[in-house]
């Protein structure tokens, strides 16, 4: 022979295939909800898809949201507070009690671990670690073409898939803001912090050019607690200023002292009336931030998705198809003319946002901040706000083109 004798390339194994009820992919805060309430269902048989460990595993992150307290989340809350506080640029607070409402905190390792465990005791439940490549509908389903941890490819067919992965992009807008964030877990050296109380906006910052900018504290102990600086505006900051404005707001403005950063997170959020399509296929459908489910006016998320994966896990019991909507289409359009009347600065929206604690009750604001106050009540909260700028605004957004924007680096929901 004139060469070496060439061995023929080792065939690609054919991929394995499996099947399930239901296909969860994405282990955040949607994803593991809906896992949550389908380990209930026995008739289903239930397989999550979650990344392995690596790059495309995302870091712990904090989830936060009000509730009543007494429901099936209880034992993953790591925190919780009875008063919420508003501090205007002004330096005035409203200190509110919201009962029988109460924010809460939730961290993503105990929930990601609670769940976990619920799938592991229920006789359909299956966690899956491996990289989804690709969804196709197919007849009767849907087909998730995965790879495995040694990579070798598995196809999973089910009669429903759920993706709560994050979306590559956002669809067209009128108008689109980022709620971007950096935060510090601290712990100072003398007692600081009143574990009672959760500081939701403090506005005693310097404001952006375009946007606004607000402090935010949930203290876990009288010397600890998650303080983030948050803008809602067009482009994210860099580290270093996300860093330079923490430093600023815990030393001059709470005036902390020493202390200690024990843990960082950082993200950001989509705040935008694009609208997000709730399916991918014939029985492919998106749940959390690809969904819809993240408010547009606020960024609020967790409380969303638990009212969604609860209907969802309903209507599969019942075998109804349909999707719910995360937010009705009444909040979408005050959403739609608020993020207008923000984006073009004609209201001031420390201003805006501290004026609703001060004039409205807490209990009917928190609820039409997660969208479930009736037309009456949204009536009488319009009444509280700048009346000729949202009426102006109003006026004009039914007209405005929605344009593609490049996509926003996006971040886990900390609400």
């Amino acid at each position: 022979m004139s060469g070496p004798e060439r061995r023929a390339a080792d065939p690609e194994p054919e991929p394995a295939t499996e099947e399930s009820d239901v296909v969860v992919l994405g282990g955040g805060a949607a994803g593991l909800s809906l896992a949550h309430r389908l380990t209930g269902t026995d008739a289903l048989t239930v397989t999550v898809v979650e990344p392995p460990d690596g790059p495309l595993r995302p870091a712990e992150r904090t989830w936060c949201y009000w509730d009543r307290g007494g429901g099936d989340l209880d034992e993953v809350v790591c925190a919780s507070w009875p008063v919420l506080r508003v501090h205007g640029a002004d330096g005035r607070a409203v200190t509110v009690d919201p009962a029988p409402f109460t924010y809460r905190m939730v961290r993503s390792t105990a929930f990601e671990g609670h769940v976990h465990a619920l799938l592991d005791r229920s006789p359909g439940g299956r966690l899956l670690r491996a990289t989804a490549d690709s969804v196709d509908d197919v007849p009767g389903g849907a087909v998730v073409r995965c790879t495995l941890p040694t990579g070798r490819p598995l196809h999973l067919r089910a009669r429903h898939v759920f993706d709560s992965r994050p979306p590559r992009g956002l669809p067209p807008a009128r108008t689109q803001l980022l709620q971007h964030f950096r935060g510090w877990f601290v712990r100072t050296d003398t007692e600081r912090f009143d574990p009672r109380v959760a500081d939701l906006m403090d506005f005693r910052v310097p404001q952006p050019a375009h946007g606004l900018a607000f402090g935010y504290v949930l203290p876990l102990a009288p010397d600890r607690a998650l303080v983030e600086y948050t803008e809602f505006s067009r482009t994210v900051l860099t580290t270093d200023a996300y860093e330079a404005a923490l430093g600023h707001y815990c030393r001059d403005v709470l005036g902390l002292g020493a202390l200690t950063v024990e843990r960082t997170e950082q993200g950001v959020i989509p705040m935008t009336d694009a609208r997000f399509p709730r399916r991918a296929g014939k029985a492919v459908f998106r749940i959390g931030t690809a969904g819809g489910a993240t408010r547009p006016s606020t960024g609020y998320t967790f409380a969303a998705v638990q009212r969604q994966s609860r209907a969802v896990a309903a209507a599969l019991r019942e075998g109804r198809g349909a999707l719910p909507a995360p937010h009705g289409r009444r909040a979408l359009a005050m959403d739609a003319v608020l993020l207008r009347a923000l984006d073009t600065g004609r209201i001031d929206g420390p201003d805006f946002f501290t004026g609703l604690f001060r004039r409205v009750p807490p209990r009917r604001l928190l609820r039409f901040l997660d969208g479930t106050t009736t037309p009456l009540e949204e009536w009488g909260i319009g009444l509280r706000t700048p009346m000729l700028p949202m009426l102006r605004t109003a006026v004009e957004v039914p007209f405005l083109p929605r344009r593609s924007r490049p996509p926003a680096r996006n971040g886990e929901n900390h609400r």
